[in-house]
């Protein structure tokens, strides 16, 4: 065994408390003789028992304190002859070392068990948030539906499926009023991906269509939509076309129509 594992084995410690046999003493002072940094590492020891000491008991008489710091350290040039004689103190000391380990370990996962319940509530506290905030949002829009059917001064254009979809259907309110024109996609099949509904307002003679406005969540279907204003129309389409809208209307993809 080399010094530096000899040092690190404890046996050092056990040899200043006490703790060795007689034949581990001799063997101790052995390597004390042969080796220097054994001999520096048993003296580092013993000063730490001493400072440990006086920690405890801070009324030991400065007489007293001497002697002993005389007999470790100048007497015998920092190298003690220990008598083996056994003692409970290290062994208590040792206990509550253990004890203190697993207290802390058990604080520890106390502590991490709290966390992950704190984290568990700041998620559905945060999932509670976003259900709010989305019911919120639904009912602001039914109430804006609301106030848009029962504005007196509402027009409701109604327009009928076509031959593509002949159960589809949707409604347009033209608030002469307010300028304002709303529609309301929700009798429309979900829209496939990559597509999107286009509202136009048509002019009759001769035919002429107007893009007042594309709606591109196909998942809101229940929502009433603003569009553009249109005074001049005199019916209205809605097509199928492709993500961001066409400059005309695919005939083919009319889904729905109505005069006002």
């Amino acid at each position: 065994m080399d010094t530096t594992e000899y040092i690190t084995s404890g046996t050092l410690e056990f040899y200043v408390y006490g703790l060795l046999s007689e034949q581990e003493n001799v063997e101790v002072n052995e390597m004390a003789q042969k080796h220097e940094s054994v001999k520096a590492e048993i003296l580092s020891i013993e000063k730490a028992v001493i400072n440990l000491s006086h920690g405890i008991s801070p009324h030991l008489s400065a007489e007293n304190y001497e002697k002993i710091r005389q007999k470790l350290i100048e007497k015998h040039n920092g190298v003690v002859q220990m008598q083996p004689k056994r003692s409970m103190n290290p062994y208590i000391g040792w206990a509550a070392a253990v004890v203190l380990m697993f207290g802390l370990a058990f604080q520890y996962y106390k502590y991490n068990e709290v966390t992950k319940e704190v984290e568990a509530v700041n998620v559905q506290k945060s999932k509670f948030e976003q259900l709010l905030a989305s019911t919120e949002q639904k009912n602001a829009e039914a109430e804006k539906a609301l106030a848009i059917i029962r504005d007196n001064a509402s027009t409701t254009v109604a327009l009928a499926g076509q031959e593509i979809a002949p159960k589809a259907y949707a409604k347009v309110y033209v608030n002469k009023t307010k300028n304002e024109i709303y529609v309301d996609v929700s009798g429309l099949p979900k829209a496939p991906a990559g597509k999107v509904y286009q509202v136009w307002a048509l002019k009759l003679d001769p035919l002429t269509p107007t893009s007042i406005g594309v709606i591109g969540d196909a998942t809101t279907q229940n929502g009433i939509f603003k569009v553009e204003n249109n005074e001049t129309a005199q019916a209205f389409g809605i097509t199928l076309e492709p993500a961001g809208g066409s400059p005309t209307p695919t005939l083919e993809q009319l889904y729905a129509l109505g005069k006002v």
